[in-house]
């Protein structure tokens, strides 16, 4: 399917830090970044609860953390996050909205330059995908720049609902039922217009850590399965994978009590809907993990001629122009940040950027 180009190939990930209208426009308006992403959202928005969804910044050696839900709150050595939260409080129609906003207030271009990309984050059940999936593809003949869609199958932070992207059927059906939609998308319009072109949304989605061959394996065997699915004379609707979600079943731990001796007992750094602080592991000590997911990834699509345009959003771990280059290295068309956006807000876009440069003269 139709790909699209992310120039500087820099951006952030979809997390808590664009929310709202002036954290986008402000990463929107950063010379740095070369698309946005949004908070993942439903339909209908997500029940936020402050005292059971919570993030926290953390020092990976000692394990000392910041105040929770505290932007820009952590010290240097608070590379690491651990997160809580589930999906954005605000619905996909408001985000659309401020999409609109946004592509309204831009002023003409001037010759070489291009208006960035956004790239809208959902989730949902299969019908309420595609439901995004319809309102994005609507909403792109009236802004300016392309829009994307990323469809998060990969948050561990939902009690009951596990991340669809860890199982091979579950993933087949969502991209069967992606699929299935742009052929009737396409359908009329073939009668009516054979020889226009068609207004098509890039599809992605967003997996979760894989950590052994089977899982890899496992995506891959879906993707080229929704090549096979109907309508067959389409191929694979994924445009792009962003690699990877935060890393599920992680605590961090605080002594139970200001001045608690050494062998004392501890508690949760932050809360949860199940009451046991367990969240998504993100920043620095998911580095590792993140590179060698996007280096896996990126090997197996090469394998397969049905797979191998697909682009990989390199995310995890990224907080400087070091990290920035591993990811492209292991093969990523363009990197996303997101701990190191909520540690350093969008400045940390301004330093990798100009470290960029700096490299290039």
């Amino acid at each position: 399917m139709k790909a699209f180009t992310i120039s500087p190939p820099l951006l952030n990930s979809s997390n808590p830090w664009c929310t709202d209208l002036a954290q986008l426009q402000e990463l929107y308006d950063c010379a740095h970044t070369g698309a946005v992403t949004t908070r993942t959202s439903l339909l209908d928005g997500f029940p936020h609860d402050s005292s059971i969804h919570q993030f926290a910044f953390f020092n990976s050696k000692d394990h000392s953390a910041s105040e929770t839900n505290k932007d820009n709150g952590s010290t240097p050595e608070q590379t690491g996050s651990l997160n809580t939260l589930g999906y954005s409080p605000k619905p996909i129609k408001e985000y659309l909205g401020y999409i609109k906003t946004i592509s309204d207030g831009i002023e003409d271009l001037k010759d070489g330059e291009h208006l960035k990309p956004f790239i809208i984050s959902v989730t949902g059940s299969e019908e309420d995908v595609v439901e995004c999936y319809k309102l994005i593809l609507s909403h792109q003949k009236h802004v300016r720049m392309i829009l994307a869609v990323e469809v998060n199958l990969s948050c561990p932070n939902i009690p009951g609902k596990p991340p669809p992207a860890y199982s091979s059927a579950s993933l087949l059906s969502y991209l069967a039922a992606l699929k299935a939609e742009i052929g009737r998308q396409l359908e009329p319009l073939k009668q009516s217009h054979p020889h226009e072109g068609h207004i098509h949304v890039p599809i992605g989605i967003k997996t979760p850590p894989y950590t052994y061959h089977d899982q890899f394996q496992a995506m891959i065997n879906a993707l080229l399965k929704s090549a096979e699915a109907e309508p067959k004379h389409l191929p694979c609707p994924v445009s792009f994978i962003t690699a990877t979600n935060t890393l599920g079943s992680s605590l961090l731990l605080k002594p139970s009590f200001e001045g608690a001796p050494p062998h004392s007992t501890f508690k949760s750094t932050i809360e949860s809907a199940n009451e046991t602080g367990i969240g998504g592991l993100a920043g620095t000590p998911l580095h590792p993990l993140a590179l060698g997911n996007v280096y896996t990834i990126k090997g197996l699509l090469f394998q397969h001629d049905a797979l191998s345009g697909i682009q990989i959003i390199g995310v995890g771990g990224v907080e400087d122009v070091h990290g920035f280059n591993r990811m492209r290295a292991v093969g990523a068309a363009a990197v996303g940040v997101g701990t190191a956006l909520g540690r350093k807000g969008v400045k940390i876009f301004e330093e990798i950027g100009e470290e960029l440069q700096q490299a290039q003269k």
